[in-house]
Formats: C-alpha cells, structure tokens, sequence
C-alpha cells in the first residue's frame, strides 16, 4: 500500500500537476492539503476517471483537506466537532483498505506572539486528544499532512536563522512529540537520517534552487504499520517545472 501526503496549494491550479503524478507514482491513497475549493466545485469527476475515490472537505478559502483513495472509502468524517474548527476545513478521516486516514492541514500560526500561534497550539492538542479518544496503539491509523513544524533541527536549512520564526518552537515541536508519545512514527524518518531532506521550499528568492527549505509534511503511522514500512520518499522532482505547489509530495510503502 502506497500512502502518499501532499499540500497541493490550490488543487484546482495544480490539477495537472496531480493528475501526472499520480500516473507515475501510483499511490493507492492521496491526502492532500491547501485545496482551496469549496465542496461543491471539487473535481471529483477528474480523480474518479484515475481510478481513485474521494471525500473533501473545504469552503473555497486557503484551507481545505482531501482523500483520494483508489482501495476503498468509507466513514468519513470532518473536522474536530470542536472549537478548533474555527480554524477552517482542515481534518478530514476516512478507512482505506483497512487504514484509517487521516489528512491534516496544520495552521500556519504567522507569528510567535500572534493569538494564531496560540490557536495553532490548541489545534495541535485538539489532534492529539482525537487520536488518544478514538483508537488503540494497536489500531492501523495514518495522521499526514502538512504540519506546519519542522520536527527537528534536521528538518531546517538553517536553524539559527529560523529560530524567530513559527515552525521550530518548543511549543511546537513538543506537540509533535505527543503525538509519537502516543505511539505514531515518522515514517519518513525509519528510512532517513541526514539533515536537510525538505519537503517545502518558499517559492520567492531561489529558495528551491538554493535548498532553503523545511521537512513540514509528515506521515505519522502507528506501529504495526511502521513495522511493515518498506519504503519512504519525498518526491523532489515533483517540485520543480511549471506552475509547481511549493510542496513536493511524500509517500511511503506498507506491506499489506
């Protein structure tokens, strides 16, 4: 099972962009994130024709959160049901072939001492409290996305000049660590070691080209899937050419 994440900004402008992917890299589950399309203009009919199933969930803005899966969809469900969802459309869950899926659009949080950096942390918990109250360890689950944190100094081009910033706080990162105290891993990270692998470049001043990025899009499994994870891989190439998202898509492979 191929389970690949992918904030898309704007899936309407990059349909193309996914349609070709998907052709070559064949995921059996797509969560994608930033769609920016309200749930009645999704272009269902396009991922149907691929082969895939969808569920969304979005309002037209700057959020807005999809699963595309070409093994199964049901029981879906949408947002916390909580306050956090004042923070627009940005859970979304489904089952797929046995998983259950999650695909997770973080809030940005735009300043340390912004009340958006004080919801985003609520936001982070209120994830938490959701994996803790609806399933096991032992449960094959999947939380991916775009999480707007990079785990660890690793995940940053430069530490020290990102350290003012959003996305490498304590606060953070510490949330991100409940989340593995839970029982989820980073799938990526069972492969990987090396500093400096990103999966999000600024699109302004060359950033791509001169590799100033960060990791933000994580896929978390819970352990009896991280223990049949063969394979994992941010896409870079996916990145480059025309018209591209400022994300590259990060997939991994399960044993079924």
């Amino acid at each position: 099972m191929r389970i690949a994440t992918w904030n898309v900004n704007s899936l309407m402008a990059r349909l193309p962009r996914v349609e070709e992917w998907i052709g070559y890299a064949q995921p059996d589950v797509l969560c994608m994130q930033e769609t920016k399309i309200a749930d009645g203009g999704f272009p269902a009919l396009a991922l149907s024709a691929l082969g895939y199933d969808v569920a969304f969930h979005g309002d037209g803005r700057w959020n807005g959160v999809a699963i595309a899966s070409r093994i199964g969809l049901s029981d879906i469900r949408k947002g916390f049901d909580s306050v956090a969802d004042n923070q627009g459309c940005r859970l979304i869950s489904a089952t797929c072939g046995g998983v259950r899926i999650h695909s997770v659009y973080v809030p940005n949080g735009r300043s340390v001492d912004s009340e958006h950096y004080a919801a985003k942390l609520k936001w982070l918990e209120e994830l938490r409290q959701l994996v803790d109250r609806c399933y096991l360890a032992s449960d094959d689950i999947v939380v991916a996305g775009d999480f707007n944190v990079a785990p660890d100094d690793r995940d940053v081009w430069d530490p020290a000049a990102a350290s003012e910033g959003t996305h490498v706080t304590e606060p953070e990162r510490n949330a991100l660590k409940a989340m593995e105290q839970w029982g989820l891993i980073d799938g990526f990270r069972l492969h990987y070691q090396q500093d400096k692998l990103f999966s999000w470049w600024d699109y302004r001043a060359g950033h791509f080209h001169k590799h100033v990025g960060m990791r933000i899009d994580l896929l978390l499994l819970s352990q009896s899937l991280a223990e049949r994870c063969r394979y994992a891989l941010i896409d870079r190439n996916a990145r480059k050419g025309q018209q591209p998202s400022d994300h590259a898509p990060v997939f991994v492979d399960i044993d079924d």
